[in-house]
């Protein structure tokens, strides 16, 4: 741990951020009517993961609030498996979001 310079090395980051790259691209072909609801919810939501670790990093002189902070990044995991379910849905019904 010791030769970690920052919150942007650690594995957990570099996944939340691949994994909001992953999400943030498809959204951009995301229907009219859901570009703005939609659309910002699950962009927001993928961005807090990482935000959430980095703040954590920078309160690790006090572990109650690093604790906190990770748990902040956990609660958006809670999100990412609703976002998830979203996904699967639209997937599922593909034809009701492709017919323009």
């Amino acid at each position: 741990m010791g030769s970690i310079k920052s919150y942007r090395e650690l594995r957990v980051y570099r996944s939340a951020f691949d994994t909001a790259m992953e999400i943030f691209e498809p959204t951009k072909n995301f229907p009219p009517e859901e570009r703005y609801s939609l659309t910002d919810q699950i962009r927001r939501s993928s961005r807090s993961v990482c935000q959430a670790i980095g703040e954590s990093w920078r309160k690790r002189r006090y572990p109650k609030h690093f604790v906190s902070k990770l748990s902040d990044a956990e609660a958006e995991d809670e999100r990412y498996d609703h976002i998830l379910a979203q996904l699967v849905r639209m997937a599922n019904n593909a034809d009701r979001w492709c017919n323009f």
